[in-house]
Formats: structure tokens, sequence, C-alpha cells
């Protein structure tokens, strides 16, 4: 993530975020834009069919209500159900990063999932 700001005029800051989701190849790419701590704009740009499909629904978020609610609970996860087929991507953790960033309840930092085979 990076290109974190505080901008004058109030509370408003600004997030990126780029999700390599594994072996399928894709990238996600996510803007948020926070207008407040209760509205974040969100663009979401990807080579996935399911991400854009998932781009034109989700425009904007709650971070408060998306963020503090048991997995599975938020208006979020739901679109997200409905529209990525495999659960175990990694792009809905990297939106949500994303989003939390932008909304001032989190430093930016990179996060990283490394798989490997294992012989055992």
């Amino acid at each position: 993530m990076r290109d974190v700001r505080r901008q004058k005029g109030g509370f408003k800051l600004a997030a990126k975020g780029t999700i390599h989701c594994g072996i399928c190849g894709h990238t996600i790419e996510v803007t948020a834009k926070a207008q407040g701590r209760k509205s974040v704009k969100i663009e979401i740009e990807s080579d996935c069919g399911n991400y854009k499909k998932l781009a034109e629904e989700l425009k904007e978020a709650d971070p408060l209500k998306e963020l503090f609610r048991p997995l599975g609970k938020g208006e979020m996860f739901q679109v997200f159900a409905g529209k990525i087929p495999h659960p175990s991507c990694p792009g809905l953790a990297g939106i949500l990063k994303t989003i939390e960033v932008a909304a001032g309840l989190a430093l930016p930092q990179e996060a990283t999932i490394e798989v490997v085979k294992s012989e055992d």
C-alpha cells in the first residue's frame, strides 16, 4: 500500500493497494478515498473478470461497519461471496486492508502470504 496522505479541509485520506492473487496470475488495483471515518469511496481495477464484476457493484463502504463486524457478516463480504467463486483469493483481505488505511484505522504496511509445497 502506498500514497497515504491527509488533505486540507477535513478528514480525507487516500490509500492504494495492489494485490497479486497467486497462481492465477491476476492482479487487483484498489484505490480507497475516505470522506470521513464512515465513508470510503472505492475504485477497483483488475484483469480478473470476477473482480471486474465486483468493481461494478462495490463503489463505497462504511469502514467501521465492514471492519468491526464478525467475519462474514459485513455487506462487502456478502457482495464478495456473490461475485468471487474462489474463497481463498486474497482479494477481499487486500481490499479491506486498503479501506482500513484510507479510513485512518491502520498504518500502511505491506502484507504477504507465501505458500510453498512441503515434502512432509
